[in-house]
């Protein structure tokens, strides 16, 4: 039970890195010294110190290392990256016992952390709340085992079911919003969170999106076009505001300082095309936003992970673009508003 509780505090540290650890996993890390903590990390940003560094830097008194426990929700690494291995600081300071949450299954890792601790001689306990630790690095152990994005879809609809209202020619190029401000805002609050965000044609050309973060304060997500006739209007947002905006088309088209394009080979597979892009360009995590078909495109290739849902007062009066059905039980919340959130798990 001891163990359950620090390496819970743990994972309350590693959250703090969600949205700015980049392709790198959230990772928490205590130091205890008779059955007290002196000293706790959590990794921040890919290329600054691991969370197992920031925890023994903040203990005071390095002479209570020798008799002390380090707790890390992920196996401490044992190779030469962007920063030196984690292991090796272990067995520089002596500490002589290890809890790991889980296992890292990073090639480089896999193991190899925990085998070079037990030969210097530590006491290594793994798979303590492991469940939890994996749910926490849910990104990063799909990208390395599925070799593709975790992938959420996202979409709101209204009251009748609808996720757009009837186009009609010549309406003013914006959203037009089922949600509350509310809502909005947690969905930035995501955006904010996730490597990527990806739309369809059709989505651009009619809201012409801004796909930022400006009701939240972090990251914008590199924003993911597909495009693949070049059918977009030059003077929209996605070319003009200067954010990271990758296009994904049938034909190649020379990158500009903002704008990357990578080309598909079809159209059958299209999803699956798109996850191996993304996870040649190290995007960990992708939120699907829209419009149906291209979301449709992912759940009829079985290419998700969460789907949430957001159900609005609006009605729509059986006109307009209906939202997809997922065959699956959500889970339903209700916000301090009238707006109610579903989401699903794929497993």
């Amino acid at each position: 039970m001891k163990h359950e509780i620090y390496i819970q505090r743990c994972i309350q540290l590693a959250k703090n890195g969600l949205g700015t650890t980049g392709s790198n996993p959230m990772v928490g890390s205590v130091v205890v010294y008779n059955n007290l903590i002196i000293g706790e990390g959590w990794h921040y940003k890919s290329g600054q110190p691991h969370a197992e560094v920031n925890a023994i830097n903040s203990v005071k008194n390095k002479a209570l290392l020798e008799k002390a426990t380090i707790y890390v929700s992920l196996e401490p690494c044992s190779h030469f990256g962007k920063t030196p291995p984690c292991s090796d600081l272990i067995i520089h300071w002596k500490i002589p016992k290890v809890v790991v949450g889980i296992i890292d299954p990073f090639l480089e890792v896999a193991g190899k952390g925990i085998e070079k601790l037990k030969k210097a001689g530590c006491d290594v306990i793994v798979g303590v709340l492991e469940k939890e630790c994996l749910e926490l690095n849910k990104r990063f152990f799909t990208f390395h085992t599925k070799k593709r994005p975790y992938i959420f879809l996202k979409w709101a609809e209204t009251v009748d079911g609808f996720m757009a209202p009837a186009y009609a020619k010549g309406a003013k190029r914006e959203p037009v919003w089922i949600t509350d401000a509310y809502t909005k805002q947690l969905v930035h609050k995501q955006r904010a969170s996730e490597g990527a965000i990806l739309v369809g044609t059709e989505t651009v050309i009619k809201d012409n999106p801004a796909l930022n973060t400006r009701l939240w304060n972090g990251n914008n997500p590199l924003r993911v076009i597909l495009d693949l006739k070049h059918r977009i209007p030059q003077e929209s947002t996605i070319f003009t505001d200067g954010l990271s905006t990758l296009i994904i088309s049938l034909v190649k088209k020379k990158n500009t300082n903002s704008i990357t394009y990578e080309v598909v080979r079809e159209t059958e597979n299209l999803a699956k095309e798109i996850c191996a892009i993304l996870y040649k360009h190290g995007i960990l995590s992708l939120i699907v936003e829209g419009g149906k078909q291209t979301l449709e495109t992912f759940i009829e290739a079985n290419l998700w992970d969460e789907a949430i849902t957001y159900k609005g007062d609006q009605v729509f009066f059986e006109q307009g673009v209906k939202a997809p059905k997922l065959l699956k039980k959500g889970i339903t919340s209700k916000h301090k508003t009238q707006n109610t959130k579903i989401t699903y798990r794929n497993d």
